[in-house]
């Protein structure tokens, strides 16, 4: 047996105990067994200028001095505590957040402030979840049965779909995207060819914008799926970076006639489940909240299905001054310094001797960059090089992507501040540009 991640020699150190005649793999679901797990950003390094995991570079979008309200105890002039504030009467607690209880399903009006940014009629078209990742895996759990039934993906996308299928133990089936020239644009003809020949197919996942290509989906592409008279299942479309087309559509830098989010088609649809995050825009990595928008009778089944509180009260009170006003304005205003950051990272990167073309339509806060050998061709190699290089050596961490479909010889760099930019441009630089040799 052999456990994936685990050392060797720890799993023939625990073969040693008691009691001699258990074998873990006898217990173990084999589909668990043999998963192979997400690799995630901070797998590998976990220090430096962290341009990797595709977070806002520019912090979150709290507005100025938010905190969690709780009484902080103050020394009084004999040395002993007090309290600098009144405790809440009769709750037995010091702490206006009331921590010794269980969340209240209201979760200090998230899913109110949801309904009216995101413009759905009510809550009741709202779940959330622990991350994007927990409502990736729920809709699977409700709707996959095991050893029986399919998704469909359309690669390269995010690889937290295939990770759920396999712990839920449920087939995936690829329709790759249209990777010639560095589209990445949706098959829909072959998508639908698929969906109509195999019923055994529960659910699509679209990623829009995309994960690693930055490419957002027209709704013009989904329509055709939702609205495939051979197909029974649900669509799932996974809009973690939504708000940086959306701020583009803000910006006049898209039609604003067209609706760049399928939130906009939920209430036509009961076919549609929308997943976002407070992740990326808002910069709240860290708080782990996941949102799906979807028609009543599936979000309801899906909050039947989840663990019972699963949102804790910190998590929610944070999210609650996020969709503030004050820090709705703070989200978008870092959004569109980060798109514009973004346009000035593309712009250099072209003049790096050594970088070949930036891939996709770069609707994210990162880029897809491709990298070169010394004879101008795509090289996974020199991409492997430079990504540890800068890494180890120069404490700057990209994400290497070349083992993606259509993304050979690929970098993503996730969007920095302006510094940090300037300093992976010059990085790159350096070891494309110099035979490998540091200059600063």
């Amino acid at each position: 047996m052999t456990i994936k991640g685990l050392d060797p020699n720890v799993l023939s150190q625990v073969r040693s105990q008691k009691p001699p005649h258990f074998k873990l793999e006898k217990v173990i679901r084999k589909n668990i067994l043999n998963l192979e797990p997400y690799r995630c950003a901070r797998d590998d390094y976990q220090q430096g200028i962290l341009l990797d995991a595709n977070e806002n570079s520019l912090g979150h979008s709290l507005p100025q001095n938010s905190s969690i309200p709780h009484d902080k105890p103050s020394t009084t002039t004999n040395g002993s505590s007090s309290s600098s504030s009144t405790p809440i009467k009769g709750s037995g607690s010091d702490d206006d957040l009331s921590l010794h209880r269980y969340p209240d399903p209201s979760l200090h009006g998230i899913k109110s402030s949801l309904a009216k940014l995101r413009r759905v009629p009510n809550q009741d078209f709202i779940c959330l979840g622990v991350g994007s990742d927990e409502i990736l895996d729920l809709i699977q759990r409700c709707c996959a049965n095991p050893g029986k039934d399919k998704i469909l993906i359309c690669p390269p996308t995010y690889g937290m779909y295939s990770v759920c299928a396999a712990v839920n133990d449920v087939e995936v089936v690829k329709v790759p995207l249209i990777t010639e020239g560095g589209r990445f644009s949706l098959d829909v003809e072959r998508v639908n060819q698929v969906l109509s020949q195999d019923p055994a197919i529960k659910l699509v996942f679209l990623c829009s914008p995309g994960n690693p290509t930055g490419t957002l989906l027209p709704l013009s592409d989904v329509v055709p799926i939702l609205e495939n008279p051979k197909y029974d299942g649900i669509v799932v479309v996974d809009e973690a970076y939504i708000d940086f087309a959306e701020e583009e559509r803000n910006m006049g830098r898209r039609d604003p006639s067209v609706e760049v989010s399928a939130v906009s088609l939920v209430d036509q649809y009961q076919n549609l489940l929308v997943t976002q995050t407070l992740s990326k825009a808002f910069g709240l990595a860290a708080i782990r909240l996941g949102i799906a928008f979807g028609q009543p009778p599936l979000i309801q089944i899906m909050n039947n299905t989840k663990a019972p509180y699963n949102i804790s009260v910190p998590t929610a009170h944070l999210a609650s001054l996020a969709l503030s006003e004050k820090g709705l304005e703070k989200m978008r205003a870092n959004v569109r310094t980060l798109i514009r950051n973004r346009d000035e990272l593309i712009r250099d990167l072209s003049t790096v001797k050594g970088c070949g073309e930036v891939l996709g339509s770069n609707q994210a806060n990162f880029v897809l960059v491709r990298i070169l050998d010394p004879q101008g061709k795509p090289s996974n190699e020199v991409a492997q090089s430079v990504y540890r290089r800068m890494a180890e050596e120069r404490g700057l961490v990209v994400r290497n992507r070349s083992k993606d479909l259509g993304c050979d010889a690929c970098l993503r760099i996730t969007v920095g501040t302006k510094e940090e930019n300037e300093r992976c441009i010059s990085l790159m630089k350096q070891l494309l540009e110099n035979d490998g040799q540091w200059t600063d």
